[in-house]
């Protein structure tokens, strides 16, 4: 049984602007989907690490992001680093263990896909 400080305020996205970066069309759709239907602003969603650093340096606001680490092959490290310059809070979503992730994003949240909305404002650090 979980306390009530365990659990997110059933508003903790709303209103919020969220970058989406996954590769895959309909794990992509089902998550932006799920997000806007709590109200939230999604950016993206993108599938590669061009288009999410090109996102981030068009979009003023962006109050989180949701990462899947694996983008056709390649690493969204660069990602997570230019959204730490921002000060960006970010989430990695992912089917890693915890193991598999460089030491440099130990203390990054992860969450396995499909990804629980729920969870993910428990998870997200938004201030």
């Amino acid at each position: 049984m979980s306390s009530n400080m365990d659990e997110p305020q059933p508003d903790a996205l709303r209103g919020r602007h969220l970058l989406v970066v996954e590769d895959e069309y309909m794990i992509a759709a089902e998550l932006a989907r799920a997000l806007e239907d709590r109200g939230v602003n999604v950016i993206g969603p993108v599938g590669s690490i061009e288009d999410a650093l090109e996102l981030l340096g068009a979009e003023d606001r962006i109050d989180g992001a949701v990462l899947d680490i694996n983008l056709r092959g390649e690493r969204a490290y660069p990602i997570a680093d230019a959204l730490r310059e921002r000060e960006v809070p970010f989430i990695f979503a992912t089917g890693y263990d915890a193991w598999s992730i460089p030491e440099a994003y130990a203390e990054v949240p992860r969450i396995e896909k499909p990804v629980d909305t729920r969870a993910l404002a428990r998870l997200l650090p938004l201030s």
